[in-house]
């Protein structure tokens, strides 16, 4: 179907010029009343006429004067102006002048339209009556209105697609602009944790030289304390460096990266078009900063692939609290894959947050249509 639409609005124009010549060409021939000389000439009226339906659209009203002129000139050419030859160009005159003319264009179409219909009525051979009157009214009313109802329905479409740029353009300065604050507000977080992480180390360093000689195991424990404290400071400032990496469509969702948010989340992936369902298992317990920041991410990212891959479909979103780990569960029931692509995008920058909390990760399609993601992310991996 997409082919046929394809050829149809690349060559139809010629397609139809071909055909109508070949009509115009076969009706003169085969009339025997006609001279050689008539012959020959409506012949070539027939090809050029013709040749001008491939330029139909960019000159509907010299189309249209050329039919006009034909109908007035009908008595001096004789019959071989009417049957389906000529009857055939002024459907196809009539509709394209209606279909791609505007404003003042289309009332002059209008009125040239109603000049010829007033001339073909009266060069009509037959008596006028009702039915002949209600034929041409046929003849004329039908393409014109057809194609005015073309025309209207462009211009909607038109319109539409103006606005879905316009929308779009809003969208990505949203974007940049949730991008540049996520940005700012992950390099405060990265200030915040290598500050406390520094103001504790110095803290602890020297408590732990005081006691050093006199209460060994008390130095022991703030040595200690200083190593977790590095090592955690360390992860969090290798994660927060790696936020700061990503691309604009993986920080552009949410302001707030925390499970606590996650229904605001859920709430904006609704509102951009994907019916989203939220289950909660087990006793909510405050995560650690990493684990809850990568959960949140994890669950955007899964959503955004829904979002972006799986079609007109609705999701579920389950985070179930266990007694060591966290496991999510995103899954939809589209005819897309939500696995996205690389660069740090879709399943791969999930297996990476994955990867980098020692956790385990599953995504595939489902026997029932759609797409699966689970996460397993330990606690210990942060306490």
């Amino acid at each position: 179907m997409a082919l046929v639409r394809h050829v149809l609005d690349r060559y139809g124009d010629a397609l139809l010029a071909a055909a109508v010549i070949v009509l115009g060409l076969l009706q003169t021939i085969l009339d025997n009343d006609l001279s050689g000389t008539e012959i020959a000439l409506n012949c070539a009226v027939a090809v050029a006429l013709g040749i001008l339906l491939v330029f139909r659209r960019r000159i509907p009203l010299l189309l249209l004067a050329l039919m006009l002129a034909s109908a007035l000139a009908e008595p001096l050419i004789g019959e071989s102006g009417n049957g389906e030859f000529f009857g055939l160009f002024v459907l196809v005159a009539v509709y394209t002048a209606a279909a791609h003319t505007d404003s003042r264009r289309m009332w002059l179409a209008g009125a040239m339209t109603a000049v010829m219909a007033s001339v073909v009525t009266v060069n009509d051979p037959e008596p006028l009556n009702i039915g002949g009157a209600i034929f041409f009214g046929l003849l004329f009313g039908v393409p014109w209105t057809v194609g005015r109802m073309v025309h209207d329905r462009r211009q909607r479409e038109i319109a539409l697609e103006e606005r879905a740029d316009a929308l779009e353009r809003e969208q990505e300065q949203r974007a940049r602009a949730a991008v540049a604050e996520e940005r700012q507000r992950i390099a405060r977080e990265l200030h915040d944790v290598v500050a406390h992480a520094i103001s504790v180390i110095v803290v602890q360093a020297r408590g732990g030289r005081r006691l050093l000689d006199t209460e060994p195991a008390e130095a022991r424990g703030a040595f200690d304390t200083i190593e977790g404290t590095g090592q955690q400071a360390l992860g969090e400032m290798r994660r927060l460096l790696g936020l700061l990496r990503e691309s604009e469509d993986q920080l552009a969702l949410a302001p707030q990266p925390s499970l606590v948010r996650i229904d605001d989340l859920v709430e904006q992936v609704r509102d951009a078009g994907l019916p989203v369902e939220l289950a909660i298992e087990g006793e909510p317990t405050e995560l650690p900063p990493g684990i809850d920041l990568s959960a949140y991410r994890i669950v955007q990212e899964a959503l955004t692939n829904a979002l972006k891959h799986a079609g007109p479909a609705t999701a579920r979103v389950t985070l179930r609290y266990g007694e060591d780990s966290l496991e999510l569960e995103i899954a939809d029931d589209g005819s897309g894959s939500a696995a996205g692509n690389g660069g740090g995008h879709g399943l791969v920058g999930i297996k990476e947050r994955v990867a980098m909390l020692g956790g385990e990760v599953e995504a595939g399609g489902r026997l029932a249509g759609g797409y699966t993601v689970r996460a397993r992310l330990p606690y210990a991996s942060e306490r």
